[in-house]
């Protein structure tokens, strides 16, 4: 990574690599602090479209990590803004929770059940099957499916549970459609990310602990990647991907040192 123009601008996954469930991973805080004292740009992607922006602040606050909302980058928003520029003041028949209602609220769109332009699937802790139903038939008379993210499965305490991605194929195989999935690993939504802080893929670096979401992502949209292994991929199936991030290390912690070096000339 040293034969390459200084790291400016740093993205980094939430879960895996800052926290695991409600708890901060070590070196998490002080990761975020010493980007803050070095005054490098930054925002804290996740394809979770659960929870808005404010939510996940105060999530991170409750585990020792204080950052503003603003650093904040969801599926839900990357998902409102790429529909905002599709087809502005539209609307849409939203399964999913707050984290995607409020952004597309606040992009100008109308939530309704009567001839959407798009249902849009996010996350949600309450699929119904009425809601899948509808969804179901709005797509089959002509609605068009956007999904936030295509991750099949997702944490819990209790084990794994159904995420966006399972959903999906769900409604695919009812429909016969396949939706256009916005989040990681659409460098879609790396773009996005990068313009929000006015930053340039060549001087920004990305952190992630999933090969198939983050790195991948990071990679396509030519930014130095660096896997941490405190989530979801785990060393031995590194080199089963056909393709390699630029760097793999233990944890969050191990980066700390990396925000100092990569920033020199």
């Amino acid at each position: 990574m040293t034969d390459r123009k200084p790291v400016e601008c740093w993205l980094t996954d939430m879960d895996g690599v800052l926290v695991h469930e409600e708890r901060a991973i070590p070196g998490a805080s002080d990761f975020i602090e010493r980007l803050v004292a070095l005054e490098r740009r930054f925002l804290v992607l996740t394809n979770n479209s659960i929870y808005t922006p404010r939510d996940l602040r105060a999530r991170l606050s409750r585990s020792g990590i204080d950052i503003p909302e603003e650093v904040i980058w969801t599926s839900a928003l990357a998902t409102a803004d790429f529909l905002a520029d599709q087809r502005p003041g539209g609307s849409a028949y939203v399964v999913g929770e707050a984290g995607m209602t409020t952004a597309l609220h606040e992009v100008g769109y109308t939530l309704t059940e009567r001839d959407p332009d798009y249902v849009v699937l996010g996350e949600t802790r309450t699929y119904s099957f009425e809601a899948i139903t509808k969804a179901i038939r709005l797509i089959d008379d002509g609605a068009r499916f956007i999904a936030t993210n295509p991750d099949p499965s997702g944490p819990s305490p209790d084990g794994l549970l159904p995420a966006t991605g399972a959903v999906a194929a769900l409604i695919t195989r009812a429909t016969g459609r396949e939706p256009y999935f916005v989040g990681k690993p659409n460098p879609l939504m790396m773009r996005s990310a990068l313009n929000r802080i006015d930053a340039h893929s060549e001087t920004t670096a990305m952190i992630g602990d999933r090969m198939d979401t983050d790195i991948v992502s990071g990679l396509e949209a030519g930014l130095r990647t660096v896997l941490v292994l405190t989530g979801s991929t785990r060393v031995e199936q590194v080199d089963r991907f056909p393709y390699r991030p630029t760097m793999v290390v233990d944890s969050i912690a191990d980066v700390i040192p990396l925000v100092d070096e990569l920033s020199r000339p």
